[in-house]
């Protein structure tokens, strides 16, 4: 069975935990793996060994200060294939077809619409809650969705939502203006100002947003009355 035909549902413990590991993380070296995992290095050379193998991870060489040259490991197209991905060729062709008539707008147009249908069930529940509350909401509605997201909570009212999966990526690399829909979306339902960082599509490790509380609007004090 090809590689690429295969899911990260295939693959069970060490092996598993590496790929998400490297998904959200990579490139990293041995070391750094075998202090994540509490393992020799000579274990969790022998599980990179049958990923590699397998063609689901590959390595390069890599300087890193003034030491010997180390292996630097990172997910391959193949093992990026094992993460979710929401959208099929098909679609991209549909798309494609769409903007050719209609235009770019029309593309853009048809991402917000789900978003904001996503975005109006998800805010009522929300509404109440402090932001990083909502932001680990957040982050759990859009890994249903197929991202790998995490909340990260920040100095004061800050957060940050980071998305190590792009569940969208290919449709993403065809059509960069869709992402303008995915933003928005995310400050819609946060309800606070948003901000990209980051984007996998520019080859960053990850999709990353920074997000603050609205300062209220202070109360208006009255206008002293009109001495007589």
């Amino acid at each position: 069975m090809a590689a690429t035909s295969l899911s990260l549902a295939g693959f069970k413990g060490m092996r598993s935990d590496i790929l998400v590991v490297l998904r959200k993380e990579q490139p990293c070296t041995i070391k750094t793996l075998a202090d994540q995992f509490g393992l020799t290095q000579n274990a969790l050379r022998r599980h990179l060994t049958e990923l590699v193998d397998a063609g689901l991870v590959a390595y390069r060489r890599e300087i890193r200060g003034q030491g010997a040259p180390v292996f630097a490991y990172s997910l391959s197209e193949a093992g990026e294939a094992l993460f979710p991905r929401a959208y099929i060729d098909p679609l991209v062709d549909a798309l494609e077809s769409l903007r050719a008539r209609e235009g770019t707008e029309a593309v853009i147009q048809l991402f917000r619409r789900r978003w904001d249908a996503l975005a109006e069930e998800a805010k009522p529940r929300l509404a109440a809650l402090p932001l990083q509350e909502r932001a680990q909401l957040l982050a759990e509605l859009l890994a249903a969705e197929g991202y790998m997201s995490e909340a990260i909570a920040g100095a004061g009212d800050a957060t940050t939502i980071r998305h190590h999966n792009c569940a969208m990526r290919e449709i993403a690399l065809r059509f960069p203006e869709v992402c303008s829909a995915e933003a928005e979306f995310i400050e819609a339902v946060l309800d606070a100002p948003v901000e990209r960082r980051t984007h996998l599509k520019d080859g960053c490790r990850a999709c990353e947003y920074g997000a603050t509380e609205r300062v209220p609007l202070r109360t208006r004090m009255p206008a002293p009355e009109t001495m007589r």
